[in-house]
């Protein structure tokens, strides 16, 4: 025993992974990698916001934040947690002289959704077989 509490903190910088940190979370997720749910990505927030990418190339930051019904400061601090976990690109430029974000998915955050939305999936599906079975 180490003599740590384990108080279910995120380890240190440098400790390695967290313990519930799925190769997905941490930009290792193998593309054939079953069903799973993904902690970054099961935030409702950042569900949300993950999903509104999905239907787009490239979305613009006042365009998402309408679209997702939060604030620049929600979006912005989920945006930054998704952009640290690999599943968010950020690019920022100008529109004449004003400055501009954009948002865009990353072919890891797409699987990590589709990943998700299959491990949900398989959830309801239990949940429905174990219902059938129990009025059987």
């Amino acid at each position: 025993m180490s003599g740590k509490a384990d108080l279910g903190d995120d380890p240190a910088p440098g400790d390695g992974p967290a313990r519930d940190e799925s190769p997905a979370q941490s930009g290792r997720a193998a593309p054939d990698e079953p069903p799973a749910l993904d902690g970054v990505i099961h935030h409702p927030t950042r569900l949300t916001l993950v999903a509104f990418l999905s239907a787009c190339d490239e979305a613009e930051f006042a365009a998402v934040r309408d679209g997702c019904r939060v604030s620049d400061s929600v979006l912005s601090k989920n945006a930054s947690a998704l952009e640290a976990a690999g599943y968010l690109h950020v690019r920022k430029g100008h529109v004449g002289k004003r400055p501009r974000t954009w948002l865009s998915l990353t072919p890891a955050g797409r699987q990590a959704l589709a990943r998700h939305l299959a491990a949900l999936q398989d959830l309801v599906d239990a949940a429905r077989g174990a219902a059938g079975s129990v009025g059987a």
